[in-house]
């Protein structure tokens, strides 16, 4: 190997490594933003039911749900969903539930502003990213629904 070389190669493997090892901080920190936006919107909704009903009456035209269901549905995995992301805890069903809530947001809305769709699509590429390569180290899945899975399987 030539001796420019190898020292860069030595360079990108500890680049790499040290990449590498942020990937749970990453992943929590993905986490923890998306949990707080779907959440607030959660609290939001409840906040004044009467017109989060109206809203999915007039607005939000969810296909195949009655409005005040869709209401309910919506609500509860804005509220459910985040928790269990932001714990980890079934964190790979919870991005994909989010994923169905932040698909069915922009579908249901007549109109949407190119600054919301982007950060609809922001917030899809990370949910994505969870839901495709897991929510990291630092979950309860990872620290105790694995290892209990696994000595299961192994039984």
């Amino acid at each position: 190997m030539s001796k420019l070389l190898h020292p860069l190669l030595t360079l990108w493997q500890h680049i790499a490594n040290t990449l590498d090892a942020g990937r749970p901080l990453a992943a929590l920190a993905a986490r923890a933003y998306l949990a707080e936006v779907f959440f607030r919107s959660g609290l939001t909704k409840l906040q004044d039911w009467d017109t989060t009903l109206l809203l999915f009456t007039e607005e939000y035209r969810v296909p195949m749900l009655p409005p005040a269901w869709a209401a309910v549905a919506g609500t509860a995995g804005e509220l459910v969903l985040p928790v269990m992301l932001l714990l980890g805890l079934g964190g790979r069903f919870a991005a994909l539930g989010l994923s169905v809530v932040n698909t069915v947001a922009v579908i249901s809305l007549a109109e949407i502003a190119p600054a919301a769709l982007q950060q609809h699509i922001t917030w899809g590429v990370l949910l994505a990213a969870l839901a495709l390569f897991g929510v990291g180290r630092w979950s309860v899945d990872e620290r105790f629904v694995g290892p209990l899975l696994q000595r299961r399987l192994a039984a």
